[in-house]
């Protein structure tokens, strides 16, 4: 089973990393697609060009196998939807089973997304929650959880359709605030790969709000 974990990586760090891990270890994940969009459709842009954003993540895995990074929304270009990775990663990936791994809070949202149905025809899902985690008060969501919940054993049987809950390390980081303490002139140490933070140093990313170079 392969393990799919997209997102914006703007920058990526060490909660990226490590909750990914986490569900390698309790899925058994052969390997890890990190698959960066390429526009957002439901948050704000990314700051850091496609080009620095990917060059962050080779940074950050480097040797480390069980990572990949996987370009092919970055490649497709415009709106980055789910269902049409998947769809063409199911295409160049013939017998392998794929796992989406999200986030508590994409997933409270996951009915917004484009064909949630087509989504879990295509794929299983890990939400990767934190400690105490309740669904949100969304009836669709609700039943869609009855419907698809599993259990890690489940998953592993089937070949798309499955729903787990996966209790995960939760490092309070975001993106955003490291972003914000570079601004601020605050050295985001332990927070990310120290091979990212150099990268961003030489390229004076995040440095001004007004630099939205990287909008693609």
């Amino acid at each position: 089973m392969i393990g799919i974990f997209g997102g914006t990586f703007d920058p990526v760090h060490h909660g990226h990393l490590r909750i990914a891990l986490d569900a390698a270890e309790a899925l058994e994940l052969q390997q890890i697609r990190l698959v960066p969009l390429a526009q957002a459709v439901h948050r704000e842009q990314p700051l850091a060009s496609v080009t620095q954003r990917l060059a962050m993540l080779h940074l950050a895995i480097d040797g480390h196998s069980l990572y990949t990074v996987d370009d092919r929304e970055i490649q497709r270009g415009g709106d980055s939807y789910m269902i049409d990775t998947l769809t063409s990663l199911q295409q160049d990936l013939p017998g392998e089973t794929l796992c989406l791994l999200m986030g508590s809070d994409a997933f409270n949202g996951f009915m917004r997304w484009r064909d949630p149905e087509g989504i879990l025809a295509t794929a299983h899902i890990a939400v990767l929650q934190r400690p105490g985690y309740r669904l949100p008060d969304d009836p669709s969501l609700r039943e869609l959880t009855e419907i698809h919940h599993t259990d890690v054993s489940g998953l592993q049987r089937g070949s798309s359709g499955g729903l787990v809950f996966l209790d995960v390390t939760q490092l309070e980081i975001a993106s955003s605030n490291i972003r914000q303490r570079i601004q601020e002139g605050r050295d985001p140490a332990w927070l990310l790969p120290d091979a990212v933070g150099d990268y961003i140093t030489r390229q004076e990313l995040y440095r001004r709000t007004a630099d939205r170079s990287g909008l693609v």
